[in-house]
């Protein structure tokens, strides 16, 4: 598999572990508000907060291999990639500081 090939794929990875990451915030505070999602304080934090925590583990690595193949030649190409990803995970985690502190 050549290095661009799988630098494609790493985006993709990026992308799609950042907007589950969103969802799974947005989808959790959706359900706060309607009051049909109740957080135990101090309990186990449920499925939801296991599965974000997952998908940042996740995306740790993937990020790692989009930037050693990228094509430097061009950062701007690489930066343009990686804008949604990142508007994405800061939306998702100012949702969650929200959430739990501001609430």
């Amino acid at each position: 598999m050549s290095d661009e090939t799988i630098h494609r794929i790493s985006g993709y990875a990026i992308l799609g572990l950042s907007l589950f990451e969103l969802l799974l915030v947005a989808g959790a505070t959706v359900l706060t508000a309607f009051g049909r999602f109740h957080p135990a304080p101090g309990g186990d934090e449920g499925t939801a907060a296991h599965l974000f925590q997952l998908a940042f583990v996740l995306l740790l690595p993937a990020g790692a291999i989009f930037l050693v193949t990228a094509d430097w030649h061009h950062p701007s190409k690489v930066a343009k990639r990686l804008i949604v990803p990142g508007i994405a995970l800061i939306a998702a985690f100012s949702t969650l500081y929200y959430l739990e502190h501001l609430r």
